[in-house]
């Protein structure tokens, strides 16, 4: 059950921030291209830092808190996910705060 650990924390960040999209309205999920646009550039970056800085050596990951799906030089798979739920779960709350905002104006 280790191994879900990171699974899990990205799992929690998600049913959290949900909500801000269905009782709020943040409007994130509501325009995939706009998402797709936000996400893209910081996802190359981050993704090709991780395989560079795992690759030299310069961090690892934990095996028996990660699942036992690789990619090149040891990176879990879930750590792909973590640079789209993380700024997903940002926009979220971003656009959830600027909507309440609105609202009260």
């Amino acid at each position: 059950m280790n191994n879900l650990q990171y699974v899990a924390v990205l799992g929690a960040c998600v049913a959290l921030t949900v909500p801000l999209e269905l009782v709020v309205g943040a409007r994130v999920w509501r325009r995939p291209r706009r998402l797709a646009r936000a996400l893209l550039v910081p996802f190359v970056l981050f993704v090709a830092w991780d395989f560079w800085a795992a690759a030299e050596g310069h961090w690892r990951f934990s095996r028996s808190l990660t699942t036992p799906w690789r990619l090149p030089f040891g990176v879990p798979v879930e750590e792909l996910a973590f640079f789209v739920v993380v700024p997903v779960c940002g926009l979220l709350t971003l656009e959830a705060v600027r909507t309440l905002s609105r609202r009260r104006r």
